[in-house]
Parts: structure tokens; C-alpha cells; sequence
């Protein structure tokens, strides 16, 4: 669970450092990852950042030997430099590599097993 206060995260969370490219329309920011969880990514905040808050985006996350994930996520907060998106779904294709990256990075396996359960009995 999250360690920022004020925070009500229901799922584990792994603090990992990736590169991650943030698509809107036709804009490309490029980021990195703070930590990841099933439903939820922080990411760093980019000097100029101009996009549409209402609107969704698509992540893409070079997660090395567990290949490229892309999620549909919506921004959620803004603050200290940190961009808080929420993963609005999972495909099968990116259920796995999330599920192996993931493995390697939270402390509980049975809980992290609990979370992917929750993608597909939300």
C-alpha cells in the first residue's frame, strides 16, 4: 500500500523505475515511472505539460525482459511533481507482463494475486 499520506489506495503498489510514454492525441511526453499497481500508475511530472486533463491516455511502459505494456488511464491528481493516473482497464495481453513485473517488485504475492482476481471481478 501507498506510503504517501492521504492517500487510499486499495492495491499494492511497486516502486519501479521505467522509462514511460505518456500519448494524448498527438502529444508524447516522456517520463518516468514512480511506482505501479493493477489499477494505478505515478509517474514524474514534465516541465511543460499541457494536456487535457479530462481526456484519456495511453501509457506505455518499457518493462524490459516482460516486453511493452500499454494502458488506458485518466489523470486523477497533480501535485509535488507527480502525476497520479488511474488504469482504467487491462487487457489480456498486458495482464501478464503486468503480473510478472509486478511479482518481482511487491512484498506479498497472495495480495498481488487478490489485485489481478479484482480486474476481472471488479
Amino acid at each position: 500500500m501507498s506510503n504517501f499520506p492521504g492517500e487510499r489506495r486499495q492495491f499494492s503498489r511497486a516502486k519501479i523505475d521505467l522509462p514511460v510514454e505518456v500519448h494524448q492525441g498527438g502529444s508524447v511526453w516522456h517520463q518516468r515511472l514512480i511506482d505501479i499497481c493493477v489499477a494505478g500508475i505515478s509517474t514524474d511530472q514534465p516541465e511543460l505539460w499541457d494536456a487535457q486533463y479530462n481526456e484519456p491516455f495511453m501509457l506505455i511502459i518499457d518493462a524490459g525482459r516482460y516486453g511493452i505494456l500499454e494502458l488506458h488511464a485518466y489523470l486523477q491528481h497533480v501535485e509535488a511533481g507527480r502525476l497520479g493516473f488511474s488504469v482504467q482497464h487491462v487487457d489480456s495481453t498486458n495482464v501478464e507482463p503486468l503480473r510478472a513485473l509486478l511479482s518481482e517488485h511487491v512484498s506479498d504475492p497472495l495480495a498481488l494475486e487478490a489485485d489481478i482476481d479484482k480486474l476481472d471481478n471488479p
